[in-house]
């Protein structure tokens, strides 16, 4: 039928951060002058040795087709980096290369799920996991979390929700999390891995913040389970966002059906982007001080937002997100968030986005910019809510 649109894309909600970067340029593009504190996007440029390295596949013509699993080389260094980092033996032959995490997520989910199958996940937490659940005719269990818990799920929450609603077949845990920056500790990832274990269920862990980490430890699901999935990806400690390159590291068996889909889906990751991803890896120091950056800006809004009447502030733990709880100022904050951008000229994301049932009362922040755009987001802040 002419015009006819599937049910299965009606059904997923939009993503409204990307409504508000919308909203924010319509309003730069208008002559003001807009704070950015919704996206989730590095402002530093890709790391100095990865730009080289970009310029030299160009140069050599090295831009053709790879295989669809990644560059070899690639695969092996990512390896390399779970001994380096977290002391876990990763085999290079479960690393996966992909478009980014966004690009992992539907593969990953693809391969271990059926149609029907339910998924838990934390709420609040990343809306791009609900909705391409959706889009895959999978159903998304939320798991109401709070500051008690660290906004994180626990084996007591889920196994409340299967007495609830009945089984579960996967479980998506983030640490350091979108949007509330908290981590789970490796005990209790083990603990979470114990049950996924014993309870037949998938576990995937979102690990795309590691790296940006100021309080606790680091913990991959790679190095406490041998069925779990991890996710990765280029854009955020390593500041490549618009390059689209992230990789998987999964259990043996789901290997192949995955190199299936990609390269059915895909063909390959770009290949000037996964040259770049390999130089990466050498450009530590560089990378740490944007860290370092991050920590500063968060320190200055912990310190700074209480002035302006945001003062129930989630402290990250890793990440560059506050999450702010505004249920004292508001009771919708997606018009919280328009008023905040047309008036005060500071752009943040309502909470909506990230939890569908007590979302109209919290925002998030993302401190991902430069210290002195924090400074005047503070600033600006103040002189809304005191006028």
């Amino acid at each position: 039928m002419a015009g006819k649109i599937s049910r299965r894309s009606a059904a997923v909600d939009p993503f409204i951060v990307m409504d508000v970067m919308a909203a924010a340029a319509a309003k730069e593009a208008a002559g003001d002058t807009v704070i950015h504190l919704e996206v989730g996007q590095p402002s530093t440029p890709a790391p100095r040795g990865a730009l080289v390295a970009a310029h030299a596949a160009l140069d050599a013509d090295r831009i053709g087709y790879v295989a669809a699993l990644g560059m070899p080389a690639l695969r092996e260094r990512i390896a390399r980096h779970y001994r380096e980092a977290y002391g876990a033996e990763v085999a290079a032959e479960r690393v996966i290369v992909t478009t980014g995490s966004s690009g992992g997520f539907p593969l990953a989910f693809l391969a271990a799920f059926d149609a029907g199958d339910r998924v838990a996940l934390a709420a609040p937490g990343y809306p791009a996991y609900r909705n391409i659940l959706s889009a895959l005719h999978l159903e998304a269990v939320d798991l109401p979390t709070s500051q008690a818990d660290r906004f994180q799920p626990t084996v007591a929450a889920l196994e409340k929700e299967i007495a609830r609603s009945g089984p579960i077949s996967g479980l998506i845990v983030a640490s350091p999390s979108n949007p509330t920056g908290t981590m789970v500790t490796r005990a209790e990832l083990e603990a979470l891995a114990r049950w996924c274990d014993r309870n037949h269920v998938r576990l995937i862990s979102d690990e795309i913040y590691h790296g940006i980490v100021y309080e606790g430890e680091m913990a991959t699901a790679a190095a406490v389970s041998d069925h779990a999935v991890v996710v990765n990806s280029f854009s955020k400690y390593f500041s490549m966002t618009g390059w689209r390159v992230g990789w998987l590291v999964v259990p043996p068996e789901l290997v192949r059906p995955i190199e299936r889909l990609a390269q059915n889906f895909f063909i390959s990751v770009p290949t000037l982007s996964q040259h770049a991803a390999l130089a990466a890896f050498e450009c530590r120091e560089e990378l740490d001080g944007h860290v370092r950056r991050y920590r500063t800006n968060r320190d200055l809004l912990m310190a700074g937002l209480p002035a302006a009447g945001l003062d129930r502030l989630t402290p990250a733990e890793g990440a560059f997100y506050i999450y702010a709880d505004v249920s004292h100022l508001t009771n919708d904050s997606r018009d919280f968030c328009k008023r905040m951008l047309a008036e005060a000229g500071v752009a943040t994301t309502p909470g909506v986005d990230f939890d569908r049932a007590r979302g109209a009362g919290t925002l998030r922040i993302s401190f991902a910019g430069s210290t002195a755009e924090m400074e005047e987001a503070v600033r600006r802040l103040k002189a809304w809510r005191q006028g």
